[in-house]
């Protein structure tokens, strides 16, 4: 799955969010990914829950396009 799609995936489903999204260095797989997403949707919440938020935004590409996301999320 190309970055660009999961950015979109990721700013169309979770309210308010900028993503950017690479391909995790040193790794040769294309489904490794990292992610850097702010939110105001993220206030309040937990670290697990604002992840949550946002596999909850990729569905089923978590198990069938990304094998590993790599997440840092933050409120702006």
């Amino acid at each position: 799955m190309e970055p660009a799609e999961v950015e979109r995936l990721i700013e169309e489903r979770v309210e308010g969010a900028t993503a950017t999204v690479r391909r995790a260095r040193g790794e040769h797989d294309d489904d490794h990914l990292q992610a850097e997403v702010t939110a105001p949707a993220f206030e309040g919440l937990s670290l697990v829950e604002q992840h949550e938020l946002v596999y909850d935004a990729l569905e089923e590409h978590m198990t069938t396009d990304i094998h590993a996301l790599e997440l840092k999320t933050r409120t702006p």
